[in-house]
């Protein structure tokens, strides 16, 4: 896929509905050969439209017409590529949460959560959210309803949980970890929630707010080189569970099944919450073919598919049988 062709496909499966600023401004891109010859002077992997776009909103972009978005974003180029350069897609959408919990409900606790690709580590906290399936399934902590409520519609018949997991221990890795009490960590985050979405950035500024009052433990590093030893960490009288979500797509081919071989080789459960056709061995099980469901995340347990995902855990589209 060459960069019009991702700005348009971004424009059309992933900002369509979700963000009149960002799909006018990727369907215009993918017909501008100026603004696409500046974006192609970076490196393949710094040319994403959520990374281009974040890195102007977070040099101050606002929301607008491309005529106007156009001339600025030539203006300030030089600083846009730089952005763009020292930063990453760490989009760590607390939502995905919601689509999380059917599979670690499955797991026989107590947890010990070891996320890989875990930006600032605000989805290890599962079990500090409210949860909200279909506006009529309502799942709480145990000391009330948090200030993160997450919502979420599904179908197929999810196995939802009546309680929450017990997390004992909340671990991570990420090539550039994010520091939920560096104030300029989290207004990068903030710039990779789309213009529109206000109850996103809402989210996350809550989220943010439960982490600092008891902040994850993250290494930096590459998940290749940590899992292991961050899965031996894992408390001996709790089940490891690594889990990840839109982060083994930026792993070439090779490293994603470097990367499988070695979990199943670890005393630990995995989920996997990505793109469909990111993952061989789960595009080859699940129901559809990649070319029916562009856009959708899917979510595996060990390996076994359980539900197509919205890629920010809006949607649960359960698809397995029985217990996997």
């Amino acid at each position: 896929m060459n960069t019009a062709q991702r700005y348009e496909f971004f424009a059309e499966h992933e900002a369509r509905g979700h963000s009149e600023c960002y799909e006018r401004w990727s369907r215009e891109i993918a017909h501008d050969d100026q603004i696409l010859a500046l974006i192609e002077q970076l490196p393949t992997d710094k040319r994403q439209p959520n990374l281009i776009l974040g890195a102007a909103r977070y040099l101050g972009a606002e929301p607008s017409e491309f005529t106007d978005f156009k001339p600025w974003l030539i203006r300030h180029w030089a600083a846009v590529a730089e952005t763009a350069i020292a930063r990453r897609t760490q989009t760590n959408e607390a939502g995905r949460a919601a689509v999380l919990l059917p599979a670690l409900a499955r797991i026989p606790g107590p947890l010990a959560l070891i996320e890989v690709g875990a930006s600032a580590g605000l989805c290890l906290y599962p079990d500090r959210y409210s949860y909200r399936y279909d506006e009529r399934v309502a799942i709480d902590p145990a000391d009330g309803i948090s200030d993160v409520v997450l919502t979420c519609a599904t179908s197929g018949n999810p196995p939802l949980p009546a309680e929450l997991p017990n997390v004992v221990s909340r671990n991570g890795v990420d090539l550039n970890p994010l520091d939920v009490e560096n104030a300029d960590d989290m207004r990068w985050l903030e710039c990779l929630v789309w213009p529109e979405q206000q109850h996103r950035r809402d989210r996350l500024r809550a989220a943010i707010t439960i982490a600092r009052t008891d902040p994850p433990h993250l290494v930096t590093g590459n998940l290749l080189d940590t899992i292991t030893d961050l899965v031996a960490q894992a408390p001996s009288d709790a089940t490891p569970v690594v889990f990840g979500s839109a982060v083994l797509a930026y792993l070439d081919p090779a490293s994603r099944l470097t990367f499988e071989r070695t979990i199943r080789t670890l005393p630990c459960r995995w989920i996997t919450n990505e793109g469909v056709g990111v993952l061989d061995s789960v595009t080859t099980r699940l129901p559809h073919s990649p070319s029916t469901t562009r856009g959708s995340f899917a979510l595996s347990l060990d390996g076994h598919p359980l539900a197509y995902t919205g890629p920010h855990g809006q949607s649960l589209d359960w698809i397995a049988a029985g217990h996997a």
